[in-house]
């Protein structure tokens, strides 16, 4: 499914989507390295320690934030609270050989400054993006609205994820209009752990 030594990009089509869980599966499925470049506010259980609990093999890397804003808000309302100010010029992709999941912040509009977004990150960085769906009502217009986005950008895109417990009539007409791959489906889980993440992983 993902090629060994390539960075991807998991977004959302929206926030509280499931990316993390979805970039868990991912990095335990491949033994991957993980790097979360913007953590906005729960610095007390970010994500990157979320994704570092709920894995268990020991190859993974953990590469730091580059920048970890104390309020749970967009990262440019959050940086302009902490008198930060993000510039794509401050990311790069971290040195690995090994593959790498990025895993974004809300959906591809979240503005990082007042001028660049998520998906202008993901285009400075030159990454594949894993696309993040999950189903409510207008989600077909948000994951469509996000595919036409990276393709007007001509960013390549890996496939979509859909998280939540399946609904085939949407699935169907999300890949018939996106005529992009379908990765998998994760059932909603009731309860996050290792255990459930290694046992979704054997499924797939």
């Amino acid at each position: 499914m993902l090629e060994q030594g390539k960075a991807y990009f998991v977004s959302g089509i929206s926030t509280e989507i499931g990316k993390t869980v979805v970039s868990a599966i991912l990095v335990e499925a491949f033994q991957a390295d993980y790097w979360k470049p913007v953590q906005s506010g729960d610095l007390h259980f970010s994500d990157t320690m979320k994704v570092e609990k709920w894995i268990s093999n020991t190859k993974t890397v953990f590469h730091p934030e580059q920048f970890c804003l104390k309020t749970p808000m967009s990262p440019h309302a959050s940086a302009e609270i902490d008198n930060i100010t993000i510039q794509l010029s401050d990311f790069h992709l971290p040195k690995t050989s090994n593959t790498l999941i990025i895993e974004g912040a809300g959906g591809l509009l979240v503005p990082l400054n007042d001028k660049d977004c998520i998906i202008d990150l993901i285009q400075h960085l030159q990454v594949e993006v894993i696309v993040v769906s999950q189903h409510y009502l207008g989600s077909i217009n948000h994951t469509l609205l996000s595919i036409e986005a990276l393709k007007a950008r001509n960013i390549p895109i890996k496939g979509i994820v859909f998280n939540g417990d399946e609904h085939p009539s949407t699935e169907a007409i999300i890949q018939k209009m996106a005529d992009v791959p379908i990765l998998f489906r994760l059932n909603q889980l009731e309860e996050i752990s290792a255990q459930q993440i290694q046992k979704f992983v054997k499924s797939i």
